[in-house]
């Protein structure tokens, strides 16, 4: 993979500060072995796999904080089978010292398994801040979802801005990756036009296998047209190949504008290992600020 060289934009731009990753309860040992090379503070969101027992998450999230990152448990409103289900993951999270922080998301099923339907469920619930939760991200589309219409995600997303700030809990948007930094630019600018503030976290794959980047934009409904694919570095005709987000980070940091698209973080789904992702991080840093 190439990292290229940095644009006096990526330079200047604060994109790069305070970046999140994303784990899975397996990653244990990936993020101890990487912890040298990731910042300490940095955000690390703990999956909510319906494949990992509670105690893996609970202990990715222990792990996160005895490492000096900041745990941010994921929890999946129709993965819960109970309101007893809910306040007990929380409790444990407390006890822990890794309550501060939740990302709330409906989950993959299709039917929930209890009584949160959604995300705003959990935040109307009410619990999040009785169990000492301070801030609860939710997600964003900027290229739709493949199940639910665009008016819908919209009206979700500004219930959402308004439950938190109803429950006096702090919030940011984390959004799907994708491959074409102008459609995000430009999904972020109607975010703002909604009169939506909350910190935007653009997902962004960290590198990985074309094949496997493509089989989760199929999965997720990314748009990988010819034309994008190439400007991001995606080569269609070399599945084999292994590609990294250099280009996208440096567009989108090229066509940021603070005063239209307010506080934008990275936030890097692990698709290719938490290792190799936290190894690219600290090498395109380094020589974007070199």
């Amino acid at each position: 993979m190439t990292f290229g060289s940095p644009t006096p934009a990526a330079v200047n731009a604060p994109l790069l500060d305070d970046f999140s990753l994303e784990m899975t309860g397996k990653d244990i040992r990936a993020l101890e072995e990487s912890a040298a090379t990731i910042p300490p503070g940095t955000r690390v969101n703990v999956t909510f796999l319906g494949t990992e027992a509670p105690a893996v998450r609970l202990a990715a999230a222990r792990t996160a904080r005895s490492l000096g990152f900041v745990p941010v448990p994921h929890i999946s409103a129709r993965r819960l089978g109970s309101r007893r289900e809910f306040e007990e993951f929380l409790a444990a999270l407390r006890a822990d010292g890794a309550c501060d922080d939740v990302f709330v998301v409906g989950g993959d099923p299709a039917s929930p398994r209890g009584p949160y339907p959604d995300a705003l469920s959990l935040i109307g619930s009410g619990l999040l801040e009785r169990y000492g939760v301070r801030r609860a991200g939710v997600s964003g589309y900027p290229e739709g979802h493949p199940a639910i219409p665009e008016p819908v995600l919209w009206s979700a997303l500004r219930d959402k801005d308004r439950a938190l700030a109803a429950r006096g809990l702090d919030g940011d948007v984390i959004t799907q990756f994708g491959f074409d930094a102008h459609a995000v630019l430009t999904w972020i600018a109607e975010v703002r036009g909604h009169g939506i503030t909350l910190p935007v976290r653009v997902g962004v794959p960290g590198p990985a296998g074309v094949r496997r980047l493509m089989s989760y934009a199929t999965r997720f409904g990314v748009g990988t047209s010819t034309s994008i694919a190439k400007k991001y570095g995606l080569s269609l005709t070399n599945l084999m190949g292994t590609a990294g987000p250099d280009r996208f980070l440096r567009t989108l940091a090229d066509g940021y504008q603070p005063e239209l698209h307010g506080e934008v973080k990275i936030h890097f789904y692990t698709f290719g290992g938490l290792g190799a992702t936290s190894r690219w991080v600290a090498a395109f840093r380094k020589e974007s600020l070199a």
